[in-house]
This record gives C-alpha cells, sequence and structure tokens, in this order.
C-alpha cells in the first residue's frame, strides 16, 4: 500500500538512500548526507513562520519510506511541486500518485496554480506531470516546463 505522510525524525536514515547518485544525476545536486537529511527534516517540521512554506511528504509504499514529494508554496496562490524516488521503486506509479495528491492538497489551500519542470534527459518526470495532470509549457534554463490550472 503506498501513503504520504509527513516526514518524522527517525526518516533520516532512509533520505540518502533515495537522494541516491542515480536518483539525483538531473537536479544539479550531489547524493544526501545523513547530517544533511536530518537537517532537512528539521526544516520541514519547522517551517519558517510567515512565509509561504513548503509542504514535504514523505512517500511510504508498505510502510518503508521510498521517496519524497514536496509542494513548494511560492505565493497565496502559487506553487511548484518536486519529487524524487528510490531508484528501485521506479516506474510503479508512486511518482504519479504523489504529484495527484500534491495537487489536492494546492487545492485544499486555495493555491490555482502550480508549476513544475525536469530535465530533457529524464523523459520519465514528464511523463508523471502529464499522468498527474500538468500540460507542457515549453522550457527556461535547460528545463522543460509545466504547469497545471486547478479549478
Amino acid at each position: 500500500m503506498v501513503e504520504l505522510r509527513e516526514l518524522r525524525p527517525g526518516d533520516a536514515s532512509a533520505l540518502p538512500g533515495i537522494y541516491t547518485a542515480e536518483a539525483v544525476r538531473y537536479l544539479g545536486r550531489p547524493p544526501m548526507e545523513r547530517t544533511e537529511a536530518v537537517f532537512r527534516i528539521r526544516q520541514a517540521l519547522a517551517p519558517p513562520v510567515g512565509l509561504p512554506r513548503d509542504h514535504v511528504l514523505g512517500i511510504t509504499a508498505d510502510g518503508a519510506l521510498v521517496g519524497v514529494a514536496t509542494l513548494h508554496q511560492r505565493s497565496a496562490d502559487g506553487a511548484a511541486v518536486s519529487y524524487l524516488l528510490r531508484p528501485d521503486v521506479w516506474n510503479r506509479g508512486y511518482a504519479t500518485l504523489a504529484v495527484r495528491h500534491l495537487l489536492d492538497l494546492a487545492r485544499r489551500l486555495g493555491i490555482s496554480r502550480v508549476h513544475a519542470r525536469h530535465h530533457p534527459d529524464n523523459p520519465a518526470s514528464g511523463r508523471v506531470l502529464t499522468k498527474a495532470g500538468f500540460v507542457p509549457t515549453g522550457e527556461h534554463s535547460g528545463f522543460l516546463t509545466y504547469s497545471a490550472v486547478l479549478p
């Protein structure tokens, strides 16, 4: 069973297994180490007061943390989504499910437009976005861009 939930302090040991070299190769960042994982979870659990927040959710399958999906709220009515999965669970529909969940969360928050992007060499991410309801909008800074307008 696949579920999305808030991250927990105990998830720090699982995050480096998600943010592996293979998983982050198109993100322009190094793999995650445990120290960064602890910091990221603390940040997610204590967002800055008065600023738009990131809603960081863990993706679990059969109780194990296998990915992270984030709604990056940029303004009262605009946001972006991001997601990352452990390579051993790719192509199972988990990312699409997570993005759909993030869009539902955006609707509940009154957000009307959500953006996303992916590296051109990662077409699987584009398929996730279109299955979840995004439409391609072009290219910006070397990334393919997408948008979803929410009712």
